[in-house]
């Protein structure tokens, strides 16, 4: 039954792209100094005819094992892409937009070129992407992910380190790395108020990321006291339901005009 499931999900999947089923919502980043939006994270929905909106937890996976994520993973960064250029021109406060990179895509050998490419079709300055991977996307080819994100650094682009603090997440290998951010998980926000080695992890987090000279991002904050917490402890950015969901484009750029109204 397992196995039907994923097999169906492949083949809608490849049907998905076709029927323009996927959609791009944003979730703002915000400064936790200014309480300006400093930026959205593109996330991918997709909405399937007959099964309605599926979780990403369940159709990414078959995606990233299918090979199927590096189409859809090229038409998020070219939707992204395109959308932060369209706030840009309109005059939004946007500071960068972030894309999220399987694996997968990133080790594909035609990344760069395929990013520099679709940065160079939409016009969309690198300095205005970031893009975010995981620790283990860079501990598995330690020399190809060095040499791969001095080529962005240099071009302007943005990395981040996602979901930090589920794997490695030591001092050692993030100097290894040129890097912009850490992002705490959402799991470790979350134990902020319920339990008390949680407020030590994210603190420890928010010390060494600053160490690093690293801008630190809070993911999953959803409550006053997650908020109150990481102000104290100077975390630099935060995202999650307390500020906004995920939101469509057009609501979005509502956010942006209120930062310029």
């Amino acid at each position: 039954m397992l196995f039907r499931s994923r097999q169906s999900i492949e083949e809608d999947l490849r049907r998905a792209l076709k029927r323009r089923e996927f959609t791009l919502h944003y979730q703002p980043k915000i400064n936790l100094k200014t309480g300006a939006i400093t930026g959205a994270e593109a996330l991918l929905r997709w909405t399937h005819p007959t099964r309605g909106s599926v979780p990403p937890l369940k159709f990414i996976p078959v995606a990233e094992d299918s090979g199927l994520i590096l189409p859809i993973g090229a038409w998020v960064m070219r939707e992204a892409c395109t959308q932060a250029r369209a706030w840009l021109d309109a005059g939004l406060p946007l500071t960068t937009m972030a894309v999220n990179v399987s694996a997968v895509q990133f080790r594909n050998e035609n990344f760069l070129e395929d990013l520099f490419a679709t940065l160079g079709e939409t016009g969309l300055d690198p300095e205005f992407l970031e893009l975010e991977v995981t620790e283990s996307v860079l501990m598995e080819q330690r020399e190809l992910a060095a040499s791969i994100l001095k080529t962005l650094r240099a071009k302007g682009v943005q990395v981040s380190v996602d979901d930090f603090g589920t794997g490695y997440s030591s001092l050692s290998y993030l100097q290894q790395f040129p890097l912009d951010a850490l992002k705490i998980d959402q799991s470790f926000i979350r134990r902020i108020t319920t339990n008390p080695n949680g407020t030590t992890l994210v603190s420890a987090i928010i010390r060494m990321g600053q160490s690093l000279n690293l801008r630190v991002v809070a993911e999953g904050v959803e409550t006053a006291a997650d908020l109150a917490f990481l102000k104290a402890q100077q975390c630099d950015e935060a995202q999650g339901y307390y500020f906004s969901r995920p939101v469509p484009p057009g609501q979005f750029a509502k956010l942006l005009e209120v930062c310029v109204s």
